[in-house]
């Protein structure tokens, strides 16, 4: 064998060595390439059966209402309500005159203060005068009768003794005294009378006060009428107030006779002055439902005025076992007041019992507690039993 045969027999044996190796890395390329299409077509599937499950998720919450919720508050503290009243003096009386004539004199004026007692006017009564001169010689008159009638009595009575007269004519003698005495004594009331009617012309302050109107003048007639007396003036005791205050029939079990309360008036915003609830009418108003209650302010300083617009602060005591919640948590159903709360992601409509009214929120004196979760602005459709789902994280309830 000649040298180039025996290179072309090893060309020949050794060509099978580089075809396996390309068959291999085909089979590993194409290996390669069928797990990325086998995964690219997992991946599509799995996606789609995500967003399939993802789509049957949102339909099913979707379906199911959401709610907000919120926690009642507790443990509801003393509050304070502000209730408004009019100040009035503590004695407030028109002043008259007790009889008929002119005003001679008056003393004092609109805004004087008088004590018990003092001079306000005098009134001139000539006709009375002249009464009761005569009232004064009628009695003096009958006076001077009842001693003849009672020297002729016991002239007679001393005659009966001889039997120098008859008993008849002792009687008669007897019975003539007996009428001069109850003359005089009438006579002496009529005097009595007269004289008091005359001591009217001084008119005087009935008590410690201010005057507040003054209807009078000098010269004026003044007419002793009973039926449409005229005022002359109008005092005011002021060293002490009265403010009488509505009270609603919720708060009216709180308020106790002897309790302290602030009072304030628009006219000194930077201060308050203390009252004393000194008694109340212990019935309810049928028309208002109020209970009216009188507050006592010591003015002995003058610094408040009659008739002034005042605020009565009255401390409330807080009710056990009370919590609140926010007003738009009612619900008003057929069957009475109700609240949603949600319990194992369901609707319980509780009945409840309301006591006080905040505005914004009301106070609830039983039917709930602060573990509720109540649900607020609930849906007038919402049903008992109902489905839900809280919304949010849900808050603590109460007033603001």
């Amino acid at each position: 064998m000649t040298r180039n045969e025996s290179n072309q027999v090893q060309t020949a044996s050794s060509t099978p060595g580089p075809t396996r190796a390309a068959r291999v890395r085909s089979i590993v390329v194409g290996t390669i390439i069928v797990l990325c299409v086998a995964y690219a077509v997992f991946d599509s599937v799995h996606s789609r059966v995500e967003a399939k499950a993802e789509l049957v998720r949102v339909a099913t919450n979707s379906a199911i209402p959401s709610v907000s919720v919120v926690y009642p508050k507790g443990g509801t503290a003393a509050e304070q309500i502000e209730l408004p009243g009019n100040t009035q003096a503590f004695t407030d009386t028109p002043i008259y005159a007790r009889t008929s004539g002119y005003i001679r004199h008056w003393y004092v004026d609109i805004g004087a203060r008088v004590k018990q007692g003092q001079l306000l006017a005098v009134v001139e009564t000539p006709e009375l005068d002249q009464q009761l001169r005569q009232a004064k010689a009628n009695l003096a008159n009958a006076e001077s009768n009842q001693q003849i009638a009672d020297i002729t009595a016991t002239r007679w009575q001393n005659l009966l003794k001889t039997d120098s007269v008859s008993h008849q004519e002792a009687d008669q003698a007897v019975s003539d005294l007996h009428s001069k005495e109850a003359l005089v004594d009438s006579n002496k009331a009529n005097v009595d009378r007269l004289e008091q009617l005359q001591s009217f012309e001084r008119i005087v302050a009935p008590v410690d006060g201010v005057i507040t109107a003054r209807n009078t003048d000098i010269g004026a007639l003044i007419q002793a009428d009973t039926t449409a007396p005229k005022e002359l003036f109008h005092l005011s005791a002021i060293q002490k107030l009265r403010i009488y205050v509505p009270v609603p029939e919720v708060y009216a079990p709180s308020v106790k006779t002897g309790d302290k309360a602030a009072v304030t008036l628009d006219a000194f915003p930077e201060q308050a002055f203390t009252g004393t609830l000194v008694r109340n009418a212990n019935a309810i108003d049928s028309a208002s439902r109020t209970l009216n209650v009188e507050v006592d302010v010591d003015n002995s300083s003058g610094l408040l005025m009659p008739g002034a617009y005042a605020f009565v602060h009255f401390k409330i005591a807080a009710k056990r076992g009370s919590v609140t919640i926010p007003s738009n948590a009612l619900l008003f159903r057929a069957e009475g007041l109700r609240v949603g709360v949600v319990r194992n992601s369901h609707v319980s409509l509780l009945p409840i019992t309301i006591g006080q009214d905040y505005g914004d929120a009301v106070e609830v004196l039983s039917g709930l507690s602060s573990r509720d979760a109540v649900i607020v602005n609930p849906s007038d459709s919402i049903a008992n039993g109902a489905q839900i789902q809280v919304e949010g994280n849900p808050k603590d309830g109460g007033r603001q």
